[in-house]
């Protein structure tokens, strides 16, 4: 198990080298810092705690700066627990970055989903609306709350109530592209949450094990054309019948 805490940015789409349009998700992840140890022995259980993206220093208090002194860093903004690691692949303060993952591997993102305020069960629960001609009197009420006995409603029961705003895990992602010059992951895919909201990439439960094969994307590179002048080629030109001139010089000699 490895994983990295990174922000979502959006999403976009990229061109394979055989044509396929592959959707995406864009994840800013920034070397994330070491922040904390935890062993069996003082703690009843292995785990790593990452920190990552950087905030003023007043906006941390003194124990959050006591406690992350310690690894050698400055305050961060997210700080993330990763249990089923082996902790003996790092070292307090070390760095984690994008490449502790492999293009073509699978992994599971977590984040919280947007919050859609308070709804009710046809768009909370998907469920179906009532005839809506005008003696109907029931277009998009919940329905029977329970059966006659035991006079309250079942615990269970789907309500009206607030929806979203809850952590979420979208399993065995593919990632298609790590770009360490600029700090990003592209998943595939869909990820859950708004933009520039926390995410956690960690292994794949279900298929740890798996890497798919290496997507070629296609690249825009801008080309340049250079410009030459005419006093440039006339130069040139003068230069090649002088280096003419003498070779024919030698060769007479």
């Amino acid at each position: 198990m490895k994983g990295i805490l990174g922000r979502k940015i959006g999403m976009t789409s990229v061109f394979a080298k055989n044509g396929t349009l592959i959707p995406v998700t864009v994840i800013e992840v920034e070397p994330n810092i070491v922040s904390q140890i935890k062993t069996k022995e003082k703690d009843g259980y292995e785990a790593i705690q990452l920190a990552a993206f950087n905030k003023r220093e007043k906006l941390a208090n003194k124990p959050e700066q006591g406690h992350l002194k310690k690894a050698n860093t400055t305050p961060k903004r997210f700080l993330r627990e990763i249990r089923g690691v082996d902790v003996s692949n790092y070292s307090l303060g070390c760095e984690v970055k994008a490449d502790i993952f492999a293009e073509g591997e699978m992994v599971d993102v977590t984040g919280t989903s947007k919050g859609k305020g308070f709804q009710g069960v046809i768009k909370r629960w998907n469920q179906s609306r009532g005839p809506m001609g005008h003696g109907s009197q029931y277009h998009r009420g919940v329905g029977s709350l329970g059966t006659l006995l035991p006079m309250r409603v079942i615990p269970g029961k789907k309500m009206p109530g607030h929806m979203g705003s809850e952590q979420v895990t979208i399993q065995n992602l593919e990632i298609v592209q790590i770009d360490l010059n600029n700090n990003v992951i592209l998943v595939k895919g869909n990820v859950p949450g708004p933009k520039k909201s926390l995410v956690l990439i960690k292994t794949a439960v279900k298929n740890a094990d798996k890497v798919n094969e290496k997507v070629e994307l296609i690249t825009y590179v801008d080309e340049t054309e250079e410009v030459v002048t005419t006093e440039e080629v006339t130069e040139t030109v003068a230069e090649e019948t002088n280096e003419e001139s003498s070779q024919d010089e030698t060769v007479a000699e």
